[in-house]
């Protein structure tokens, strides 16, 4: 069984009335999301949505980048959840290499999809957003090729090279100019990128297949 640790976590167990006021503050910020778009988020605006007060709101989140930091942590923990234990070839279950080509595709498809949340949760005084799960795909690349037998002496630096491969592209668009300030591009911009963020998939497979070639 896959026991690699979640890179993110609360450090406490939260009181009953705190948790359910998370809950449907994340369900009503993603219902924000979906109608009326990211730049549309506000604290007060969920505060109003969510009927409870504006300090409960700036408790929780701090600043309307909390918000998204909180989405996307969420949604971050329901894909390690999948990895660590959901079917193969994503989960246990699979060998090593289908594991390795099923994450990757699985990471585009969640980066992807999460392009406008992550944009969102930037910090301003950062050219890219602070650490999340990239913590957790480098020691999940590095254990999948431990296991995989690929014959490479150097598998830490192989784990970097292609955590950075998989991980990178996303980073560097949020980093262009315009990416991070304001509402972020336009809805036709964010279509574009994910046309583009689709061959990826195929991208990481051919890059597992030759580098992981004599295993």
């Amino acid at each position: 069984m896959d026991r690699t640790p979640l890179p993110l976590g609360r450090p406490r167990a939260e009181r009953a009335d705190a948790a359910r006021n998370r809950e449907q503050l994340l369900a009503v910020a993603r219902e924000m999301v979906a109608e009326l778009g990211a730049d549309k988020v506000t604290m007060d605006g969920l505060a109003e949505g969510a009927g409870l007060g504006k300090g409960t709101v700036y408790r929780r989140f701090g600043t309307r980048a909390g918000i998204f930091h909180a989405l996307l942590d969420d949604d971050e923990h329901a894909f390690q959840r999948e990895v660590l234990a959901g079917p193969p070839p994503l989960g246990p279950g699979a060998s090593p290499l289908a594991r390795l080509a099923a994450y990757g595709r699985a990471r585009i498809a969640f980066l992807t999809a999460h392009i406008t949340i992550v944009r969102s949760a930037l910090d301003h005084q950062r050219a890219v957003p602070a650490e999340g799960g990239s913590a957790f795909t480098q020691a999940h690349i590095r254990m999948l090729l431990g296991q995989a037998g690929t014959g490479v002496a150097d598998l830490d630096s192989l784990t970097v090279q292609l955590t950075s491969a998989l991980e990178g592209p996303f980073m560097i668009f949020l980093a262009l100019p315009g990416a991070g300030a304001g509402p972020g591009p336009s809805a036709d911009a964010d279509a574009a990128f994910e046309r583009r963020a689709r061959p990826l998939g195929d991208s990481w497979q051919t890059l597992v297949d030759r580098v992981c070639r004599g295993a």
